[in-house]
């Protein structure tokens, strides 16, 4: 790792210390459930949403046993309420044909409907794993800032896994995303009260 890409990680800690997942979970299995649900879709809206559903059913049993018309009706505001539906009833039916979550990323990624980014999120923050889930916050921050330069997530994550530490790995895949939502946003990043300005590629580029 070098001494730029650790004075970055120290920096962003700073601006965003204690930055976690904010989705809400109580098992490893209700964290699947909201990551497939929070796909384009704010984890404060998932957050109402699975308050209610939990309630209601919170097992891979009790997903199976929900019809999925019913099932759609309590995600709709989540939007893509269909696919997301299917992939729920499908990945709790494998959940319990093979007696629990599996706990690896290997493993997760053979459920269905479960790609490489939710598998990251599951693994790190259910089991504690080291990974790096790239979403949307993540591969912008990370190519704005010069962490990376790449042109895919798949990319992003690779990049990122060579130039940090693997444990690491998942608090900074936490910072990147609170920077993207708080303080680097999409159209008009905050600039003005970001603590890693100086080393940034966007903000040098902008200031020439």
């Amino acid at each position: 790792m070098t001494k730029e890409n650790l004075e970055i990680y120290e920096k962003l800690n700073k601006m965003h210390y204690g930055a976690h997942c904010e989705l809400d979970f109580g098992t490893p299995f209700q964290l699947l459930v909201a990551v497939v649900l929070s796909a384009q879709c704010t984890d404060k809206r998932v957050n109402a949403v699975t308050e209610k559903l939990f309630k209601i059913a919170s097992t891979p049993e009790d997903f199976v046993a929900m019809p999925i018309e019913e099932l759609e009706r309590h995600i709709f505001s989540c939007g893509f309420y269909h696919n997301k539906a299917k992939h729920i009833k499908e990945l709790s039916e494998d959940v319990v044909r093979l007696g629990g979550v599996p706990e690896t990323r290997e493993g997760l990624m053979q459920l269905a409907g479960v790609g490489r980014k939710t598998a990251n999120v599951v693994y790190a923050e259910a089991f504690h794993g080291n990974a790096i889930a790239v979403d949307t916050h993540v591969f912008r921050v990370a190519n704005r800032i010069g962490l990376v330069d790449a042109k895919t997530p798949e990319q992003t994550e690779e990049q990122l896994m060579v130039g940090f530490d693997p444990e690491m790995w998942r608090q900074l895949h936490h910072l990147l995303i609170f920077h993207g939502r708080y303080t680097c946003h999409s159209q008009k990043p905050n600039c003005a009260v970001c603590e890693v300005k100086d080393v940034c590629k966007y903000y040098k580029n902008r200031e020439k």
